[in-house]
């Protein structure tokens, strides 16, 4: 579906989801990230680049728990700490993934993808084109209901502060992996939160698409 047809659908109102594709699963185990190897760390910055050009062809499994430990898993098991920061270790991002197949909640403490919808929802998490084929759109979403430490003017700011760690997580994991990743913000807000399910304390940050090079 292409940009302008997009824009119109969203103005009416009809930008939804579409039908899954494949097999549903509830719950998607991921086998152990690799915590060693991978491109040196300047290198990968050297290499960090935003693609719009994707291949449809879903990540391996392996590629897939790599990539979402790196975005939000756990490095500190003890602590429960994150790849990524958080103010005052609130945590209060919320990674989803927009697959074919239906939309999942990353769970960090399992290790594990749990189904949130068994729906395609890939088509609203932006205008673009590209983030319709893509084997996978990431949404990063805050929960201010585990904010109750921050004061509520600043919650959005630290929110987003941690989101842009964590898309840069990405950033440099694809530079080491040979992916393509844009991260993005350009989307109809209203329609993906309500294709999503989202609550009042929920907030849209950013999307991010993920895929082999086009």
């Amino acid at each position: 579906m292409n940009t302008l047809t997009k824009l119109a659908l969203g103005l009416m109102g009809q930008l939804t989801p579409q039908a899954p594709q494949g097999d549903p699963a509830r719950a998607i185990k991921l086998p152990p990230p690799h915590r060693r190897g991978g491109m040196p760390l300047m290198q990968a910055l050297w290499q960090r680049q935003s693609g719009r050009e994707f291949q449809p062809q879903a990540l391996a499994r392996p590629v897939l728990s790599d990539l979402l430990w790196a975005a939000a898993g756990i490095n500190r098991p003890a602590l429960g700490g994150r790849t990524a920061p958080s103010a005052m270790n609130a945590q209060e991002v919320q990674l989803y993934v927009a697959m074919p197949q239906g939309l999942y909640g990353y769970d960090p403490k399992g290790h594990v993808l749990q189904q949130v919808l068994a729906s395609d929802v890939r088509g609203v998490t932006g205008y673009q084109d590209f983030v319709d084929n893509a084997p996978l759109d990431l949404v990063y979403v805050a929960d201010h209901g585990r904010m109750g430490l921050i004061p509520a003017p600043q919650r959005e700011a630290y929110a987003a502060a941690a989101a842009g760690a964590m898309a840069q997580n990405v950033y440099l994991f694809c530079a080491s992996a040979g992916l393509s990743t844009v991260v993005r913000a350009w989307f109809d807000r209203a329609a993906l939160a309500k294709a999503m399910g989202l609550g009042n304390d929920q907030q849209l940050l950013l999307a991010q698409t993920v895929g082999r090079p086009g």
